[in-house]
């Protein structure tokens, strides 16, 4: 029951969107038991964001899941994600911050895990 939410400042196109969607996708598998067919995913584009005092492009990224994983993983999610936005939005590394929450308590379809 991952969720992968994505706000940059940088306009991105539908292409784009499919394109960053269908890479977290698989990138989401770095995590033990994840897989795309739980995930959801979120882009806020063209979102007031500041980092370092400027408006260059830049993203925060929030991967929620549900249980635990290692921390290697997430090291490895980490890689993955700073690549993709990369490649597709052209965000420098250097202005992304990757934040996780784990939980225990997760709702789905009208009851909770």
């Amino acid at each position: 029951m991952p969720f992968i939410n994505v706000k940059t400042n940088v306009s991105v196109s539908k292409e784009k969107e499919i394109a960053v969607k269908s890479a977290l996708g698989e990138a989401i598998t770095t995590i033990p038991g994840k897989s795309e067919a739980w995930l959801m995913v979120g882009i806020e584009p063209d979102y007031s964001l500041y980092f370092k005092g400027t408006d260059e492009p830049a993203a925060l990224v929030e991967v929620s899941v549900y249980g635990k994983a290692n921390p290697t993983a997430f090291d490895a999610l980490t890689a993955e994600i700073c690549e993709i936005l990369g490649q597709q939005l052209s965000v420098d590394a250097s202005r992304i911050y990757v934040k996780y929450a784990a939980t225990a308590d997760w709702g789905w379809n009208g009851s909770n895990f």
